[in-house]
Parts: structure tokens; C-alpha cells; sequence
């Protein structure tokens, strides 16, 4: 039976959805959180269809100003630094990852930023459901009058439909794309009712819709608003695409998720109870956190929209939910906490960031082996006993050799270049070299970063064998030490540095030589009497100098063999030393510089994951 009063307040908001289609209306409320103050106006004056109701006599309503800009408290602190370091997570990653790797924590960033530039006294909470759950009777009774259609047309609503309880609430509408036509304004709430100050209620279209468009919607929906309200029937509520669509991936946002079993009139006895059972069960296994026994978590509730029961206790809830003025913020922290979920594999690394001192050990033997420093120390050596030998010889013996280095004069060749097949095999020893320590720096990283650290050394390697080969024909080098110790390494500049006995041993050398060329003579004096005979004089100086000579030249060579040795090590280490310094600078810097920005990558992720363990 319609009452006067049913058909008066039909034409009222017949009157007031003419006068918001013709645009005739201007959203006070938008004035006012444009200007930054707050003036009186007309009640429900922010630009919605407004569906009015006496108050008690005398109440006069008042628009509050939309709050905005970020949130109080300390947990609102926490959340802005976690917000802070997403960003600057993302901008340290744009270089190393695809965008679509980091387009999930853009999309965060970019909705938080938009969210809490918005009022802040107002909770968004949508109404999704299946085909036939009951969810637009649901947004009817939470309203109080009927605002979103019903009817036995599928789908009923294609469009979505939001309810405001209190002013200010024109910017988040805009944001969810909910145009002026499909704002309301719900019953106005009786005597001892639970109050839904700054509850803003988006009835959405099914999500199971036929129509493509509307499931684009609830999608896109979903991620906008604050919180959300699942309606689910005794028919449905075990349909796989509800959990593996949306329940599931959801669950890190329990927290601002209502559940509620609707149509529990049309079940027999306790049949509600084991299908309620039954939900919280399949929820359970969603990784969908109960708010059961004071713990945070989604709130799961029986009712039926069409009779009532059970919608006094989810207004209560509501009310509550919204009063806390939370919800906001604890839909941005389930994003956060999403979105670092998504990231852990590109961030989460297996073992400590690094090269280890055994990795950097081992390539700076490589590139040695590479460039030949073993090799060079040991014609170090030898070039140096050499030498020793040609200073502490015998001159009767230096004599010879000179003699038959003019017998047989060289022949005039071009000097030997270096094989080809040696000069590939120094070449790929460096490369073996370099991606042996691209791998080590690597390994253990996260695919993305572990490939950016080989790149880095392969770009590294480019010029690094010439580098090589360039050091091993060039390098300075000063005298090593000091006193009969001094080395001056193989390649250096100069000739190779005296020990202190070595002007002894040639002095005693030149004695042997003079007591031979004196005994010699003084026995040619005696044969040709020009000294008088005396043969055992003679005699023994000859044979001392004849003996004295080799034996000289021996502990020399014995001598010798530990200044040639120290002469043909500091020429190794010299050349290791250089080729170590050319391979850490073209490989190994880059290579830190590249670990070092993933630890600074790796610091914001444990900042934007690690807050979202401790409690909200």
C-alpha cells in the first residue's frame, strides 16, 4: 500500500534528480574544501541527489569541511614512510626493471597520493556481489529507502550507485567516477539507530555480469575504494570465481573486508550455521584472516536483506568501522603490502650481498695468469742471474764467450710476433676471467639485479685484454727496497739493481785474474832469465788464481740466487699488482657500484616490507 508519505517523498526526489541532471545545482561542498573554509549553507547541500527528511525540530545541519591532506597518529607516520620509501624504491629501480615489474607499485603510489589528498572524515565501502545475491536489496536496507533497483532482470544494476551519509564527500565520488545522476542521499536515521556520519556506500554491478563493461567496472572499482562489502547466498558463495578471482588475492585486505551470508531466511533450521560454517572454511583456506575474538580480520556476518535480520548488526559494524576513520589508511598499507608481496622476488635476496675476498683473490689470479706475471717473474730471474754471471765470471770465460758471439755473428730477424692462437687464449683466459666474477657478484641476486651485475662486468671487460697487454710491456717500474736488497722489477726502466757484495766479488775476481797473469809472467821470466828461479812462488800464485777464479764465479752463482729470486717475485707482483688494479677498475668498481645500489634497493624494500609485520 503506498502512503502520501511514500508518494511526496518520491516527488521530492523526482524534483531534486531534475535539478542535478540539468546541472542547475552547484556543489557548495566543493567550494568549501576549495577555499579552505567552512560556511553554512543549505543541509545536504555538496551536490548529491539528496533525499531529505524532517529532523527533529530545531536540529539545524551544518556542512563540516572535507579534511585534506595526510592522516594523524603514529601508524599514519609509519605509513608515510613506507610510502616514502616505495617511491623511492621505484625511482632506484627504473634503470634495472621493466616498467610493467613496477607498474603495480606505481599504481599504489599514484592512488595513495590521490586517496589521502581527499577528505579523510569519510569511508568508501562498496557493495559487490554475484548475480542475484541480494547485494542492491542490501544497499537498499543499509539506506533505508530504496535507491538502487531491484528486480528480477539480470543484470539488475549496470551502473554504480552511491549513497553519501554526510556531506564533503564530492571529491572521492568524482575520483570513483560516479556521476552526479547516481549520487543519493539515504533515509534520514530514526531515534536510537547507529549513526553512519561519513559512511559514502557505492552499490557496484555484479561482478559475474554477462556484460564485459560491468565487470571492467567493479574492477576497476575495487581498487578505489576503502573498503569493500562481499554479498554472498547460500547458492554462490562457493563459486570459484569469487575466491580465485577476488577473495583470494585479496586477502591481505581483511582488514577493510565484510563478508556476510545474505538470503539466510530462505534456509531451513541450522542450515545457516553449516553454511556460515562452511564460508568461514572456504575463507580460511583463501588466506582471508577472520575478525574473530578481537583479532583483525575480515568480518563475516548472516542476514537477509529482504526481512532485516541481521542488518542492524552489520549497520552496527559499520558504524564502528567508520567511526575508527581508519579504513582509508588500512586499505593503503594492504596495497603496500601487496605490492611489496609481488616485489619479493625481484628484491629477495638468497644470500648477502657481495664478492667475497675469495672472489676478488681468485679473479686477480686470473687476469696474472692472463697477462703472464708468473712467467715475466720468472725471466725476471734468470735475466738476473744472467747478469750476476757475467759480472762474476772469469774474464778468461767472458772472453770466450764474446769470441764466439763474433765467430758466429746473428743474423739480423724481425723480432717473433706473439702467436695468434696465444694471443686468443690470453683473451679468453680475461673473459673466463670476468664472467667467472660476474657470476660470483651474482650469485644468490634476485634474476633482474644478478643480470644487471654481469652486464656491468661484461661492459667492464671491453678494452681489458689490450689494457692487459699494454701493462705488460709498459710498466714503470721504480726501484723496490733498499740497500743489498734493492729490486728493481722485470720491464723497469734501467738496468737491474747490484746487491752490495757484488763490487766485492768482482774485485776478488780481478785478484784471481791478476795472481794468474803474475804467475804466468813471472814463470815466462824465469824461462827466459829475467828473474831468478823460483817455481813454487809462481806456481801457486797461478793455481790460486786458476782455482780462486771458478770458485769465485761459483758462490756467486750460489749467492745470486736469492736477490735473482726476490728480483723475479717483485716483477710478478708488480705486473699481478697492475693487472689487479686494471681489472678492479674496469670490472670490479663497476660491478660494487652495482651491489651497492641494489643494497640501497634492497634497505627502502625491507623499509616497505618489513613495516607491514608490525601491527596497524
Amino acid at each position: 500500500m503506498t502512503t502520501v508519505t511514500d508518494h511526496s517523498e518520491r516527488l521530492d526526489h523526482a524534483q531534486h534528480t531534475e535539478h542535478g541532471e540539468r546541472g542547475e545545482h552547484v556543489p557548495a561542498a566543493d567550494h568549501a574544501e576549495q577555499g579552505g573554509h567552512t560556511e553554512r549553507a543549505a543541509p545536504w547541500d555538496d551536490g548529491l541527489i539528496a533525499r531529505r527528511a524532517g529532523g527533529p525540530p530545531g536540529e539545524v545541519l551544518e556542512r563540516a569541511p572535507a579534511r585534506v591532506g595526510t592522516y594523524d597518529g603514529q601508524d599514519d607516520r609509519e605509513l608515510g614512510q613506507r610510502l616514502d620509501a616505495l617511491d623511492e624504491l621505484v625511482g632506484l629501480s627504473r634503470t634495472r626493471l621493466d616498467a610493467g615489474t613496477l607498474a603495480e607499485a606505481g599504481r599504489v603510489l599514484d592512488e595513495a597520493a590521490a586517496r589521502r589528498r581527499l577528505s579523510t572524515r569519510h569511508t568508501v565501502v562498496a557493495v559487490a556481489g554475484a548475480t542475484g545475491s541480494g547485494k542492491s536489496t542490501l544497499f537498499n536496507a543499509l539506506a533505508g529507502v530504496a535507491l538502487s533497483e531491484t528486480g528480477l532482470r539480470r543484470p539488475t544494476t549496470s551502473a554504480p550507485i552511491a549513497c553519501s551519509w554526510s556531506d564533503g564527500a564530492a571529491g572521492l565520488l568524482d575520483r570513483l567516477g560516479v556521476p552526479g545522476r547516481s549520487r543519493r542521499r539515504p533515509l534520514h536515521r530514526q531515534y536510537g539507530e547507529t549513526t553512519l556520519d561519513g559512511l559514502v556506500l557505492v552499490d557496484l554491478p555484479d561482478h559475474d555480469s554477462a556484460a564485459p563493461a560491468h565487470r571492467e567496472q567493479v574492477d576497476r572499482l575495487l581498487g578505489l575504494v576503502d573498503a569493500v562489502i562481499w554479498v554472498v547466498d547460500p547458492e554462490k558463495y562457493a563459486d570459484a570465481m569469487l575466491h580465485e578471482r577476488y577473495l583470494r588475492p585479496m586477502a591481505g585486505h581483511a582488514e577493510v573486508m565484510f563478508v556476510v551470508l545474505n538470503q539466510v531466511d530462505r534456509l531451513p533450521g541450522d542450515a545457516a550455521d553449516q553454511v556460515l560454517d562452511d564460508l568461514r572454511r572456504l575463507l580460511d583456506e583463501d588466506g582471508v584472516a577472520l575478525g574473530e575474538h578481537g583479532e583483525p580480520g575480515a568480518t563475516v556476518l548472516p542476514l537477509s536483506a529482504l526481512t532485516g535480520e541481521g542488518v542492524g548488526e552489520l549497520r552496527e559494524a559499520l558504524g564502528q568501522f567508520t567511526a575508527e576513520r581508519r579504513a582509508a589508511a588500512r586499505r593503503i598499507a594492504a596495497d603496500i603490502d601487496a605490492a611489496a608481496d609481488r616485489l619479493r622476488p625481484v628484491y629477495g635476496a638468497g644470500r648477502q650481498a657481495g664478492l667475497s675476498e675469495d672472489a676478488r683473490e681468485e679473479f686477480a689470479d686470473r687476469l696474472a695468469d692472463a697477462v703472464g706475471a708468473a712467467a715475466a717473474g720468472q725471466a725476471a730471474e734468470r735475466a738476473w742471474s744472467r747478469g750476476a754471471n757475467r759480472a762474476c765470471g772469469t774474464p778468461w770465460l767472458r772472453l770466450w764467450r764474446w769470441y764466439e758471439t763474433r765467430r758466429t755473428l746473428p743474423v739480423p730477424v724481425a723480432a717473433p710476433e706473439e702467436p695468434a692462437d696465444e694471443e686468443a687464449t690470453a683473451r679468453q683466459r680475461v673473459e673466463h676471467a670476468v664472467r667467472a666474477v660476474g657470476d660470483a657478484a651474482a650469485t644468490g641476486l634476485p634474476a633482474a639485479w644478478g643480470q644487471a651485475v654481469r652486464e656491468a662486468a661484461a661492459r667492464g671487460a671491453e678494452g681489458l685484454p689490450e689494457a692487459l697487454d699494454e701493462l705488460a710491456v709498459g710498466i714503470d717500474s721504480p726501484v723496490v727496497g733498499t740497500g743489498r736488497d734493492a729490486v728493481v722489477p722485470y720491464g723497469g726502466k734501467g738496468r737491474p739493481p747490484r746487491p752490495g757484495w757484488w763490487p766485492v766479488a768482482v774485485l776478488a775476481q780481478v785478484s784471481m785474474t791478476v795472481l794468474q797473469v803474475l804467475g804466468v809472467l813471472w814463470l815466462v821470466g824465469q824461462c827466459f832469465g829475467v828473474v831468478p828461479p823460483n817455481l813454487v812462488v809462481p806456481l801457486l800464485m797461478t793455481l790460486a788464481g786458476i782455482v780462486g777464479g771458478p770458485c769465485v764465479e761459483w758462490s756467486c752463482r750460489i749467492a745470486a740466487r736469492g736477490p735473482a729470486r726476490r728480483y723475479g717475485q717483485e716483477a710478478e707482483r708488480r705486473l699481478r699488482d697492475a693487472a689487479a688494479a686494471c681489472g678492479r677498475a674496469r670490472v670490479l668498481d663497476p660491478v660494487a657500484a652495482e651491489l651497492l645500489r641494489y643494497r640501497e634497493v634492497r634497505e627502502q624494500y625491507v623499509r616497505v616490507a618489513g613495516l607491514s609485520t608490525t601491527g596497524r
